[in-house]
């Protein structure tokens, strides 16, 4: 009511008061509805329209519109929360970029001079959630993170209240204590013993992996920190052709080179070869390289594929290598008692990248470097800065942890994780894991089963990551060969196209080497059934059934 500065009730904007008319705004007692169209329900908003963010504490008296305010924002918040295990609800409502620039409904990414309305908050809170992706949905299996855990979101609240900073003990307590239990709790499940191991908390598996590299240089050459790269003689570092891009990245950002990454062969399940990394090694010895450095690879990005360990290990063992292990997705896999055996070997490794935000189910982001060698890190990386790390503080400094990292502000990725192991046990977490693996081999022995369905390669899914073509109805009947080829490389994008437009289930798809595009599911969020694998490939079928 534009004479109330309410709501226009047609784009959701607020509307000012109307001084000609001489009316006060409604106090925040009074409420109007908002039509939320994704949803069969109402969202019940205060009108906030004379209020904005100046009126919330530390503002004098602020206490009152603060709560309510917050109420609000909550139950925007509970809202999504119970719609987004709804099998009935979309993974998303989507819509191009172009449009969501212009605006939706009143839903603006245009920044104002003016401050808005606290009620213009909560209606942009409730639209951005509208219009993102709702990774909890038990359909969407498009990226190895999914899932909404509510005792991690729990955590993820509190760690945005609490609002500290990872770098001192001064500072952050009993975060940083955290830190330190659920290091060793890890170290001791990777299989190292209580007198070795170190670690950091960092911002993703590609930070992680960077670490492993950063290290391992600086272990077998520690001038290179003073005095740079010319310390270093032309080094090499070796991957199988299937890990992933973030060790090519690495190299690229610490300045030895892409080109020096080199790739080695894999067999037709994704593992590594250790006869073509053997021969790898020799090969860049001849060339005049000086190999230094395999990564190893618990899970594959694409065909969830564990390289064989101990292999590897006597090989770096042989060349006195540094060995790592990106079990960024793979590690989950540890908490099983059913399926830790596919990491044998990982405990030889010198450094392990373990992301709890993935097969775990922790919120984003919460990745953890692991370095075998205690002190390391420290070493590596430690400038002593006089106005963080003064040596003469009134507790034991080595609690300063934030000298082991190359940021300075450090995000808490710790409570969240720490909150769920108390919740779930390490028990609880097998049991995930367990259940995420169930459903990849349900989808594996559902895809032999139905007509249409091709699998990428024929053995058994060694993780949660299941590889598979459709065929529709018009390509059954063709001969292998590159026309088969070219239509069905079209095949995966075209369904995708058509899956995000009605955002009912949503998977993601790539070419691999010589494969044409082929869809990937993966299985990281509890929620999700094996009535939504079904429904996955009957969705697939009904989309593509015309191409």
């Amino acid at each position: 009511d534009r004479n109330t500065g309410g709501c226009n009730s047609q784009t959701g904007r607020v509307a000012s008061a109307d001084p000609r008319n001489n009316i006060t705004p409604r106090p925040l007692s009074v409420f109007f509805y908002f039509v939320c169209a994704s949803d069969v329900c109402m969202t019940f908003l205060p009108c906030y329209c004379i209020f904005v963010c100046t009126d919330l504490l530390p503002a004098s008296g602020g206490e009152k519109v603060t709560k309510e305010f917050l109420h609000e924002l909550l139950n925007i918040l509970l809202g999504y929360i119970c719609k987004s295990s709804r099998r009935s609800g979309k993974v998303l409502d989507f819509h191009h970029p172009h449009q969501l620039k212009e605006g939706l409904e009143g839903f603006s990414l245009q920044l104002t001079d003016k401050p808005e309305t606290l009620e213009q908050i909560l209606v942009d809170c409730r639209d951005t959630l509208k219009y993102g992706v709702n990774t909890g949905h038990p359909r969407f299996f498009n990226q190895l993170s999914s899932g909404l855990d509510l005792i991690g979101l729990a955590g993820e609240w509190l760690t945005s209240t609490a609002n500290s900073n990872m770098f001192t003990y001064e500072v952050s307590p009993v975060f940083i204590l955290m830190e330190e239990v659920l290091l060793k709790k890890m170290q001791g499940i990777v299989g190292w013993s209580d007198d070795e191991g170190d670690g950091i908390f960092c911002p993703g598996g590609t930070i992680s992996n960077l670490y492993s590299i950063l290290v391992a240089r600086y272990y077998f050459y520690p001038e290179v920190k003073t005095r740079g790269m010319r310390a270093l003689p032309q080094l090499a570092i070796f991957t199988s052709e299937h890990s992933h891009y973030s060790v090519k990245k690495s190299a690229a950002v610490l300045g030895m080179g892409s080109e020096n990454v080199l790739m080695v062969k894999c067999d037709e399940s994704g593992k590594m070869i250790p006869v073509e990394l053997e021969s790898s090694i020799v090969a860049a010895e001849e060339r005049g390289l000086v190999p230094f450095y395999v990564n190893a690879t618990a899970g594959t990005t694409v065909y969830g594929a564990f390289d064989p360990f101990n292999d590897i290990a006597d090989i770096c063992h042989g060349h006195n290598l540094w060995m790592h292990v990106d079990a960024a997705w793979g590690g989950g896999l540890l908490m099983s008692d059913r399926h830790r055996m596919k990491l044998q070997g990982i405990e030889r490794a010198w450094s392990v990248t373990w992301n709890p935000h993935k097969m775990m189910g922790v919120p984003l982001q919460c990745s953890v470097i692991l370095i075998k060698k205690r002190g390391l890190l420290q070493d590596c990386n430690e400038l002593g800065a006089e106005y963080l790390f003064q040596r003469d503080k009134p507790y034991d400094v080595s609690y300063d942890t934030g000298d082991k990292s190359i940021q300075c502000g450090r995000h808490v990725d710790v409570f969240k994780f720490w909150l769920m192991w108390k919740a779930k046990g390490s028990e609880g977490f097998g049991s995930q894991v367990n259940k995420c693996l169930e459903n990849a081999e349900y989808l594996y022995d559902q895809l032999q089963r139905r007509t249409g369905f091709e699998l990428v390669f024929k053995n058994k899914p060694e993780h949660s990551n299941v590889c598979f073509w459709y065929i529709p109805p018009t390509m059954r009947g063709l001969p292998p060969g590159p026309d088969r080829d070219t239509r069905l490389h079209q095949v995966a994008p075209r369904i995708k196209h058509r899956m995000m437009e009605q955002g009912s289930v949503l998977i993601g798809y790539q070419p691999l080497g010589d494969k044409v595009n082929f869809f990937r599911c993966v299985f990281s969020n509890p929620a999700t059934q094996q009535e939504d694998v079904d429904f996955l490939l009957d969705e697939i079928t009904r989309l593509g059934n015309d191409l």
